[in-house]
């Protein structure tokens, strides 16, 4: 089992905490890290003073300097909010100026209100369309020396990306989108997929959803489960998290997502790593 902690949502206020708490984690063998990727969370929440956040992948990369063995990413990047060609060269420089220790995040996107400040907002269907094609070119990005693309959203003609990612053939793919399309695109490109508490659907139903589209690549044995929840826990209860982790290795997760709650994090932090890591 290896451990991948939450750091919760990447608000400028929870900066402080993420930036002491993320050595510690590294120190005390964690397998990673992962921060959400938005720019705008009041929409959720409901509450203005969530749209003051920071750039994840820059926050990222300045927590990759702070840490040594610790692989750092996102749960997870919205592939159709960015220009996919430009998210493939930030991706690619923080894994080589971080030594190959990039978890690259998956996913679609929900956020309306930051997609129509930020980028532009499309249905469901059509953004998990954009998700393919981004990622596909994203992956020619990283493994061809020159790639032409003409794509239905996406385009790019005789574009180099050097230098290219340190790990091969690509940084670990992790993907935590909830619908079926989603859930089949992790079974043909991911290498962990995280279903979360929150999936519509029975966890076994969406799990053999993509094991049954990996099985039509070959990737059987290549696609990996984690889970866990990214939310705060209300209170720290190692007891209760002891019987998770177990329940999750269980249920044959090669992953356990660890949340904190937030008045006792670093506190938490400590205990669950020097009570629950060593005994996995």
């Amino acid at each position: 089992m290896k451990f991948i902690l939450s750091s919760g949502a990447n608000w400028y206020r929870n900066w402080s905490l993420a930036e002491k708490t993320t050595p510690l984690a590294d120190e005390l063998g964690f397998w990673g890290a992962v921060i959400p990727d938005h720019y705008m969370w009041a929409e959720a929440w409901g509450q203005p003073e969530k749209d003051s956040t920071v750039d994840s992948w820059i926050a990222l990369t300045y927590l990759a300097a702070k840490t040594e063995k610790l692989k750092l990413g996102t749960l997870v990047t919205p592939i159709p909010f960015r220009p996919p060609g430009i998210l493939a060269k930030m991706v690619s420089t923080m894994d080589v100026l971080s030594s190959g220790r990039v978890i690259f995040g998956v996913g679609a996107g929900w956020s309306q209100t930051e997609f129509e400040g930020y980028s532009h907002w499309d249905p469901p269907g059509t953004r998990v369309d954009k998700t393919r094609e981004g990622l596909e070119l994203i992956l020619q990005l990283w493994e061809k020396p020159t790639v032409d693309f003409n794509g239905k959203f996406y385009h790019a003609k005789g574009a180099v990306l050097d230098p290219k990612p340190v790990q091969k053939p690509h940084p670990p793919l992790l993907f935590g989108g909830v619908g079926r399309r989603m859930l089949q695109l992790a079974g043909q490109y991911g290498d962990i997929c995280y279903i979360p508490p929150w999936v519509q659907m029975d966890h076994a139903k969406a799990k053999m959803i993509v094991k049954q589209e990996a099985r039509k690549f070959g990737r059987e044995n290549e696609v990996t489960f984690a889970i866990g929840s990214p939310r705060p826990q209300e209170k720290f209860d190692l007891k209760a998290m002891r019987e998770d982790v177990e329940k999750a290795k269980h249920d044959g997760a090669e992953y356990y997502l660890t949340s904190l709650p937030r008045d006792s994090y670093e506190e938490g932090l400590r205990k669950f790593g020097k009570e629950i890591i060593p005994s996995y």
